[in-house]
C-alpha cells in the first residue's frame, strides 16, 4: 500500500468514527461536515472529497459501525445453543452497547431515517447485518425443538431484532419498562427451554398438536 494509499484510509477512518462519535455526543440535528471534522480532527472539506456529501457519509458511519459491532460478537454468537442463551446474550449485549453509546448511535440514525430518505437503506442494511446474524442462531437453535419445523427463523430475526430496537428506544422514555420487556422475553426464553428438556413422547405430542393447529 502506497504512503498516499494509506493516508486516504486513515482519513476515511478517522472521518467514519467521527461522524459515529458525533451522533453520539451531539444527536442528529447537530450532526453537519462542519462538526464531523471537527470531531475527527481534519479539514471539513475532506467529507465531500471522501464521501461526497454528509448523507453518504453517515450511510458509510452506519455500515462501518455495524460491521464492528457484529465482528465483536461473532463468536459468541456461534457458541449459542439455546433460545434462553440467546435471549440472555441480547440483554448482555443491550447493556454494553448502551454503555458504549452505539444504542444511542442507533436511536440517532433511526429518527434521522425518517425524514431523510438516504439515510433509511443505510440503517435497514446495518440491521440485516445483524438480522442475519440473528437468524444463523435460530435456525440452528430451534432445529431440533418441536418448534424447529413450525417457525420461520428469517421472520423471527426481524422480530426479535425489532423487539431489541424498540426496547433500546423505549428505555430513554421508560428505563423501568424497559427492564420490564427483557424480563419478559427472558421468562419466554426459559419457557421454551423447559418444552426443549420435555422426553421424547411429550416433544412428539407437542409437534402432533402444533401439526393439528396450523392446518386450521
Amino acid at each position: 500500500m502506497s504512503p498516499e494509499t494509506a493516508k486516504s484510509l486513515e482519513t476515511k477512518t478517522k472521518l467514519l468514527e467521527g461522524a459515529l462519535r458525533t451522533l453520539t455526543e451531539q444527536g442528529i440535528a447537530k450532526t453537519s461536515a462542519r462538526s464531523i471534522a471537527a470531531t475527527a480532527g481534519v479539514n471539513q472539506a475532506l467529507v465531500f472529497y471522501h464521501f461526497g456529501s454528509v448523507d453518504e457519509l453517515l450511510a458509510a458511519a452506519c455500515r462501518y459501525g455495524t460491521e464492528q459491532r457484529v465482528e465483536r460478537y461473532r463468536d459468541r454468537l456461534d457458541r449459542i445453543a439455546s433460545l434462553g442463551e440467546l435471549l440472555a446474550f441480547g440483554r448482555e449485549m443491550h447493556e454494553e452497547e448502551k454503555a458504549a453509546g452505539h444504542v444511542a448511535v442507533l436511536g440517532q440514525l433511526l429518527a434521522g431515517a425518517q425524514t431523510n430518505p438516504p439515510l433509511a437503506p443505510a440503517t435497514a442494511a446495518g440491521l440485516d447485518t445483524w438480522i442475519a446474524e440473528i437468524e444463523k442462531v435460530l435456525t440452528r437453535v430451534l432445529a431440533h425443538t418441536p418448534f424447529g419445523e413450525f417457525t420461520d427463523p428469517t421472520g423471527l430475526a426481524r422480530a426479535v431484532a425489532a423487539s431489541f430496537v424498540g426496547i433500546e428506544l423505549y428505555e430513554g422514555v421508560d428505563p423501568t419498562g424497559a427492564h420490564a420487556a427483557l424480563d419478559a422475553l427472558e421468562q419466554l426464553g426459559a419457557l421454551v427451554a423447559a418444552l426443549e428438556d420435555l422426553g421424547p413422547v411429550a416433544q412428539r405430542a407437542i409437534r402432533h398438536h402444533l401439526r393439528r393447529t396450523t392446518r386450521r
